[in-house]
């Protein structure tokens, strides 16, 4: 197969605004390295993180909700650490999401790989690095928003499936991202509440929390009640309704906010708490009594071992959980997806089309 030399992208050229992500057609097509793979992409998605990454929202000098500065950034403030490990260089090429095909393979990879449809692990340890480092694809590397992307060779799973590209890509971020929180917690077959419940890791860990056998109550806006029970749900509650107290033994956090500390309130003595999330406000006030008094723990979830995103291929491929496409856009209209994106009006995954 011959190459072309360049390639359409949308390139992140700081932290700001939509009007940091620039369209190239010009961008150079990336060499697979010794022990990677190209990757030629057929599908990629929109993600929390992508938004967060671009305005700089995992900074320290913000204190405010996601959407805060959603669509024009923080002018400046977070540059000096407003990625996930801290400062990013630019351009950049984001999308945490990747579905494609293999298409060359670096020194030291099997050429018998090229071919082969994979999904790309999006959080990883670098070979070679220390056990706390983290790399995420479309972050600390170029990802999916491109026609090719280069990968670790280990983190370019063979995927087997009926699906489509577009379908395969809504899966590695968001679902990864619950299956962490939800092996974080080694949740069973026991009472769960699940917030932020409509959006791509809330509606992927209702999937996957049910998977287990766990009783699974949503926390969602109305409109959307009745599809998450259709996903799984047991029962849902509005985003402002009261929480019972002592009801749940496990909670998956994906929103903090002002609300935070009945999250601790709803959990039973000896209650496990897991966060990967802080849609309205990173910023949270803790009774370090009800902490201590209940018996609880507190995790946080970001890194993986390996075998979660090798575990969500397999669910995959066994049809035991199935993707939510809201809408597609194509690549060039990422700025318009990404606005429909932060509207929330859609549950599930906004879907990216790369591929011709």
């Amino acid at each position: 197969m011959t190459l072309p030399e360049t390639m359409k992208a949308m390139r992140l050229t700081g932290h700001g605004g939509l009007d940091k992500l620039e369209w190239r057609e010009d961008v150079a097509v990336p060499k697979p390295a010794a022990g990677e793979v190209l990757v030629r992409v057929g599908a990629a998605a929109v993600n929390n993180t992508d938004v967060n990454t671009r305005t700089g929202w995992y900074s320290k000098a913000v204190r405010g909700d996601t959407g805060s500065a959603a669509s024009e950034g923080y002018d400046g403030a977070s540059d000096a650490d407003g990625g996930w490990s801290g400062a990013l260089s630019f351009p950049r090429i984001q999308g945490a999401d990747c579905c494609g095909e293999i298409v060359a393979a670096g020194e030291g990879v099997d050429a018998g790989r090229i071919g082969e449809r994979v999904l790309i692990r999006p959080m990883y340890r670098p070979a070679g690095a220390g056990p706390d480092d983290l790399v995420t694809f479309g972050s600390e590397r170029d990802g999916g928003f491109a026609e090719y992307a280069t990968a670790e060779a280990s983190n370019a799973l063979r995927i087997d499936s009926a699906l489509t590209d577009l379908e395969l890509a809504s899966f590695p971020c968001a679902f990864s991202t619950a299956e962490g929180m939800i092996q974080r917690a080694a949740l069973g077959a026991e009472r769960v509440l699940i917030t932020g419940a409509s959006g791509g890791v809330g509606s992927a860990a209702v999937q996957l929390a049910k998977r287990r056998g766990a009783h699974v109550t949503a926390v969602t806006s109305p409109g959307k009640m009745e599809a998450l029970k259709t996903l799984g749900a047991d029962e849902t509650l509005g985003r402002d309704a009261a929480l019972p107290e002592d009801a749940f033994d496990v909670v998956l956090d994906l929103v903090g906010g002002a609300r935070w500390p009945k999250l601790l309130d709803a959990l039973v003595p000896r209650g496990r708490y897991v966060t990967s999330g802080a849609i309205a406000g990173p910023i949270v006030e803790l009774d370090l009594r009800t902490l201590y008094l209940k018996d609880l723990t507190l995790m946080g979830s970001t890194r993986q071992e390996p075998s979660v995103f090798a575990d969500l291929v397999g669910y995959i491929e066994r049809g035991e959980i199935r993707p939510v496409v809201a809408e597609s856009y194509a690549l060039q209209e990422l700025k318009q997806a990404q606005e429909a994106f932060l509207e929330k009006f859609h549950m599930g995954k906004i879907g990216i089309t790369v591929a011709g």
